[in-house]
């Protein structure tokens, strides 16, 4: 098969998954037990009048066929259409464009941290497999990685909040910049860069961890090839050898996880944003929980659903630029 082949090959595979994944957020928020527009007002503030709940019923195609609300679901999920939030009145996509960004810089900046030194952590500890490193980082990840991420969350803040008076602990700027926001770019940034110290620390021990361990498993299955052998007798530096020649090879399994990682940015991360009261798509979520804001967890669970499609659309494409032999699997 060729480059081509496979490309189409993995288009017709997204688009399958896009259209399963807009059934499924269609069969979840309509075919639940009650009555999702209930559900919705019932998260309304003050009242609603009977027009106005007939004008929302109409607005959603409630009143229509189940065939034509899944229809109208399709072509509202593909327009980013998600309606307004229940909560807010305002329309989702703007409530999630809006918190965005304050997601994409606390995730992007702990999950590119975590890949990076995990990844040159983990090959120095499968190159030195057996000795007190590798034992003292094996064990440090398996801890940092199974302890709750609350737990750690916690215990940043009594240590460098209460304790130290170090760094603040929560909200992504400071909270009298609602009033008096600053001009200066260099306050904007040091100010901002206080904020994320801490949140960021603490989704970089939970995650760093698990990177050493992933990256010193696939190091330690290709460290002993004779590829490896050959490179060495021929005299290159073991950091070359390592680098450029283990690594590449062993970098499939490294490229999936990246790429999911990167579209669980978009996501946020629930618990750490609650924690630290971090104005993002994570507490966007928890808030539309209870009482349940139906057309904001539709929007969010689509676009992660998407982000996640995409991702590992592009690892696919990476594995057939990397190793042929995928395009013939």
């Amino acid at each position: 098969m060729g480059l081509k082949s496979y490309i189409a090959k993995r288009i017709v595979y997204m688009l399958i998954l896009i259209w399963a994944v807009i059934t499924v957020n269609f069969l979840i928020f309509s075919l639940m037990p009650g009555n999702p527009l209930e559900a919705y007002v019932a998260g309304m503030r003050g009242k609603i009048t009977p027009e106005r709940y007939e004008e929302l019923k109409k607005a959603f195609g409630l009143d229509k066929p189940l065939h034509e609300q899944y229809i109208n679901t399709i072509t509202r999920l593909l327009t980013f259409t998600f309606g307004e939030s229940a909560h807010t009145t305002a329309p989702v996509s703007q409530e999630i464009m809006r918190r965005l960004p304050n997601t994409l810089l606390l995730l992007g900046t702990s999950t590119v941290l975590a890949i990076i030194a995990g990844t040159l952590i983990g090959v120095i500890v499968a190159y030195k497999r057996g000795g007190m490193l590798d034992t003292t980082m094996v064990t440090g990840s398996l801890i940092t990685y199974s302890v709750p991420i609350f737990f750690i969350g916690y215990l940043l803040i009594f240590i460098f909040s209460v304790e130290l008076n170090l760094l603040p602990p929560g909200l992504p700027a400071p909270q009298e910049w609602a009033h008096n926001p600053p001009t200066n770019i260099l306050e904007v940034v040091s100010g901002r860069l206080r904020h994320l110290i801490l949140p960021v620390f603490e989704l970089f021990l939970f995650t760093v961890g698990g990177w050493i361990l992933l990256t010193r498993a696939v190091i330690l299955e290709t460290i002993t090839e004779d590829y490896v052998v050959t490179a060495r007798a021929k005299g290159l530096k073991e950091r070359t050898v390592l680098y450029k020649h283990v690594l590449k090879n062993a970098s499939l399994p490294l490229i999936t996880n990246v790429a999911l990682s990167m579209a669980g940015i978009v996501g946020g991360a629930m618990i750490t944003e609650t924690l630290f009261t971090y104005e993002g798509i994570g507490l966007l979520t928890y808030r539309s929980l209870n009482p349940p804001d139906l057309p904001v967890l539709q929007g969010i669970f689509f676009i992660l659903a998407l982000c996640v499609i995409i991702a590992n659309f592009l690892a696919d494409l990476l594995y057939g630029i990397l190793d042929p032999r995928v395009r013939y699997g």
